[in-house]
C-alpha cells in the first residue's frame, strides 16, 4: 500500500505540472521500478479477426501500403514461445508478406535462458510485433524479452537493442511512474547508429510515465477514432485513457524550448505525438500462449501506438525528436500531422485538454505521413 500511495502523489505533482516532490516520495527509486504493458482487451478468443485493420490504419494516417528498411527492435518482459506461429497467422489474415525465423524477418532474443512465459505480456508482444510489421512490412522484426519487468531487466534489454547496428528503431510499450533518479538513466535510450526510442504514455489518464518521459525518447499518446461503416475515418479525438503531463524531475528538453512548449515551466512535457488507442477503434492481434483464450483479440492501449511510430520510424527514417518539433511549427504542420483539438483525459483543466498545436493528451497530434 506504501509504494502505491507514493506512485500517486508521483502522478499528481507531475500531472499537475508542479515540480516540487514532497519528501515521502524519496523511497521509490529506479530499484522499484516495475514496468506494466499500458494494454487494453475489448474482444478475446474470437475464431476470426475484429477491429481496424491494417489498409485502414494506413488511411487513417497516410502511410505508405509497404515498405520498411533495418530493424525494428521490440522490448518487452518475459517469452512468447508462440509468436512465430502467432505471426504467421496474423501476416495471412492480412495479405501481409511472411515474417520467420527461416527467412530472416523475424529474430528472438531472449536475455536469459530462464525466461519464463506470460499469457498478459505475451498478449502486448503478439500487439507490438504483429502490428509493427503491419506498418512496415519489409524491416526486420527483434524481439528482445527481458527475464522479468524490472527496472534492470527491461533496460538491460534496451541496451542490447540500441547496440544493435542494425536498429533503426526501439519500441518500449511498457512504463511506470516517474522516479527522482531517472534522468540518470537517460542515456539508454541513444544509440550511437541513431536508433529512435519509442514509449507509451499510460492508459490512466492524467499523469507521467516512465520511460515515455525521458528527453531521449519519443512518448506516445493516444487518441480515439470516430469510423464510418465503410472503415473511413470521421473524427479523431483525445482518448480519455492517454497519459501525459509535466515530469517533475526531467528538465525541458532543447527541443521543446525552441518550439516554445506552452505552460511547462522549464520541464520535460509529454507526451510527444499521438496514434489510436481507443479499444473501442482497436487493432486485432491473434495469440495463442498462455491459459487465457486463444484466437483473435481486439485491443487498445497507448501499447499499441509505440511499436507502430517505431515502424513508421523504419518507414521513413525520420521520425527523430527534433524533426518532430520542427516539422511541427512549419507554416503547414498539417503536411506531417493531424491536430487534435478535442477531449480530454481527466479534470487538471488545461493539462487535461486537447487543443491546437501542442497538447499534454496528445502532443503533436497523429502522424499523417512516414516522412518527417
Amino acid at each position: 500500500m506504501k509504494n502505491k500511495i507514493m506512485v500517486g502523489v508521483l502522478i499528481a505533482v507531475a500531472m499537475c505540472g508542479g515540480q516540487g516532490v514532497l519528501p515521502a516520495v524519496a523511497a521509490y527509486r529506479f530499484t522499484s521500478f516495475k514496468g506494466r504493458p499500458p494494454i487494453h482487451v475489448r474482444t478475446s478468443g474470437s475464431s476470426v479477426p475484429q477491429g481496424i485493420s491494417p489498409a485502414e490504419i494506413k488511411s487513417i494516417y497516410r502511410l505508405p501500403d509497404s515498405g520498411g528498411s533495418g530493424t525494428i527492435a521490440i522490448v518487452d518482459a518475459y517469452d512468447d514461445p508462440t509468436i512465430e506461429n502467432d505471426l504467421g497467422v496474423f501476416d495471412a489474415a492480412y495479405g501481409l508478406p511472411a515474417c520467420t525465423i527461416k527467412n530472416g524477418c523475424l529474430e528472438k532474443r531472449k536475455m536469459s535462458a530462464s525466461v519464463k512465459a506470460d499469457s498478459g505480456w505475451a498478449l502486448e508482444e503478439a500487439l507490438d510485433v504483429e502490428w509493427a510489421h503491419a506498418i512496415a512490412p519489409a524491416a526486420k522484426i527483434l524481439l528482445v524479452e527481458a527475464r522479468t519487468p524490472s527496472g534492470a531487466n527491461l533496460l538491460g534489454a534496451v541496451d542490447y537493442a540500441a547496440k544493435r547496428k542494425d536498429v533503426v528503431a526501439v519500441s518500449m510499450s511498457w512504463g511506470g511512474a516517474e522516479f527522482p533518479d531517472e534522468a540518470s538513466y537517460d542515456a539508454h535510450f541513444s544509440s550511437r547508429f541513431g536508433a529512435a526510442f519509442f514509449a507509451s504514455s499510460g492508459d490512466d489518464g492524467a499523469g507521467v510515465s516512465w520511460p515515455a518521459v525521458s528527453p531521449n525518447v519519443v512518448g506516445v499518446g493516444g487518441t480515439s477514432l470516430e469510423l464510418s461503416s465503410a472503415g473511413k475515418l470521421v473524427a479523431e479525438s483525445a482518448w480519455s485513457g492517454s497519459g501525459g503531463g509535466v515530469s517533475a524531475y526531467e528538465i525541458q528538453p532543447d527541443y521543446q524550448k525552441s518550439y516554445a512548449v506552452p505552460k511547462a515551466k522549464g520541464m520535460r512535457a509529454v507526451p510527444d505525438v499521438s496514434y489510436d488507442a481507443d479499444p473501442a477503434s482497436g487493432y486485432a492481434v491473434y495469440k495463442t500462449t498462455g491459459r487465457s483464450k486463444k484466437g483473435w483479440y481486439t485491443v487498445g492501449g497507448t501499447s499499441a501506438g509505440a511499436p507502430q511510430w517505431a515502424a513508421i520510424a523504419a518507414l521513413g527514417r525520420s521520425a527523430t525528436l527534433g524533426k518532430l518539433y520542427a516539422d511541427k511549427a512549419l507554416s503547414r504542420p498539417s503536411r506531417f500531422f493531424r491536430d487534435i483539438a478535442s477531449g480530454s483525459n481527466g479534470d487538471c483543466a488545461y493539462y487535461c485538454d486537447a487543443r491546437r498545436r501542442y497538447d499534454y493528451v496528445t502532443g503533436l497530434g497523429s502522424p499523417q505521413t512516414a516522412y518527417f
